[in-house]
């Protein structure tokens, strides 16, 4: 449904090209998107601590590689080792479920 001012809504936009939620088009969509979000989060929270990719790898005992695919949302990690990825950085993970 567009505004009055002809202002498609992101979420139509997106029904449009991956489905409705709960197809399996938009769960992958959905699923992509957060891996993307955290490998965000990943590069943010390392920069912030002046660390380059291979000095987090080093920290938590992985290659450079691996931090470089996280952090590009190419990953797919478990949570231990998401909780992993982020003490490295004196960080805590939390995750809720809505």
């Amino acid at each position: 449904m567009k505004s009055k001012m002809n202002i498609t809504p992101i979420e139509d936009l997106i029904i449009e090209d991956f489905g409705e939620i709960g197809t399996p088009e938009r769960d992958a969509f959905e699923i992509e998107c957060d891996a993307f979000i955290i490998g965000e989060q990943l590069k943010e929270e390392r920069k912030k601590a002046g660390l380059t990719q291979e000095e987090l790898a080093q920290r938590i005992g992985t290659k450079k590689s691996f931090i470089s695919r996280v952090e590009n949302g190419k990953a797919d990690i478990q949570l231990t080792t998401l909780a992993k990825l982020f003490q490295g950085l004196g960080r805590r993970v939390s995750i809720q479920v809505i």
